[in-house]
């Protein structure tokens, strides 16, 4: 219970570490990051093309001490255009030291999923949506015609001296700008 707290009291933190970004930043760090990927990931660019709604969060913070804490802010893009923005967190408990800033993007490949996504109080991944993790230079044969899977995600420019590829857990929420 105490951990539990400890975890909560991080995450809160975290969240005014951040600072709330206007819908004007939030847009800009999101063109950015999605660039980043595709510069990075020429696959992740032609995916993208196929997609129904992207959900880009440009900056991503996590840090933990035993107990852990994430939180960003992003926009879920439909046909290219912001239509809702969005806060993640994520609370874990375990091993943990460390901090790190990172980019996480979630490409909805089908309608079902991305209305599931859209249509949710609180959407969390691998509760209610599985997403598959691509991991930058391990999945080297990864193409555009192997990906099947509904939601697919990307997490990348890790900043830090934590490693975490795992969205496993994360809270999705809508949030006003």
């Amino acid at each position: 219970m105490l951990r539990k707290i400890f975890a909560l009291v991080l995450l809160l933190s975290l969240s005014q570490m951040v600072n709330a970004a206007s819908k004007a930043e939030i847009d800009a760090r999101v063109r950015s990051a999605l660039q980043s990927l595709y510069e990075n990931f020429p696959a992740g660019k032609e995916l993208a093309q196929g997609a129904k709604g992207i959900l880009v969060f440009p900056r991503v913070i996590k840090a933990g001490f035993v107990a852990g804490g994430e939180y960003g802010e992003g926009a879920l893009l439909v046909n290219g255009t912001a239509v809702q923005y969005y806060r993640l967190t994520a609370l874990s408990i375990g091993f943990l030291l460390g901090g790190q800033a990172k980019n996480e993007v979630l490409m909805f490949m089908t309608e079902s999923a991305l209305n599931s996504f859209r249509t949710s109080e609180g959407w969390e991944a691998g509760v209610d949506g599985s997403v598959a993790i691509v991991e930058f230079g391990v999945g080297k044969d990864f193409t555009t015609t192997n990906a099947k899977d509904p939601i697919i995600g990307f997490v990348y420019g890790n900043k830090g001296l934590m490693y975490d590829l795992s969205i496993e857990g994360t809270k999705f929420w809508k949030i006003d700008r």
